[in-house]
């Protein structure tokens, strides 16, 4: 085994052990610990990692909306990762795109938040057919 298969290993298993743990953890470390284990189980670990993005800008980077919006951009990935492996997990995609309109509008983007409204039209639509 090489030293970086083992440095993975050793992540995943601290990311595992962080999780399971009897505290709360921060935010910061919950979505520390899911990136990692999203390498190994995306399935189930993309949702996961879609909502801990997105309290992570609620709560730590409200007063830094450049940060909060790079967050939530992160969330919609993940959430778009998660629809290309299930498309039924469509909802997931939705409240992730909504989230993202929320902080354009919250900056003034009003152009790119049209945009994320008629792709979250285009995706509801697509699921109603």
């Amino acid at each position: 085994m090489t030293f970086s298969a083992h440095a993975g290993h050793d992540a995943v298993l601290r990311a595992r052990v962080a999780l399971l743990g009897s505290q709360t953890l921060p935010a910061r470390q919950e979505v520390a610990a899911y990136r990692v284990l999203v390498q190994v189980s995306p399935k189930a670990y993309l949702p996961l990692l879609a909502e801990a993005l997105f309290e992570y800008s609620r709560q730590d980077f409200a007063h830094l909306p450049d940060t909060a919006l790079a967050l939530r951009a992160e969330s919609v990935a993940a959430a778009r990762r998660m629809y290309a492996m299930e498309p039924a997990r469509d909802l997931l995609l939705l409240k992730a795109l909504d989230r993202y309109r929320e902080q354009l509008v919250l900056m003034d983007r009003k152009e790119e938040a049209g945009a994320v409204e008629r792709e979250m039209a285009e995706l509801a639509a697509g699921s109603d057919g």
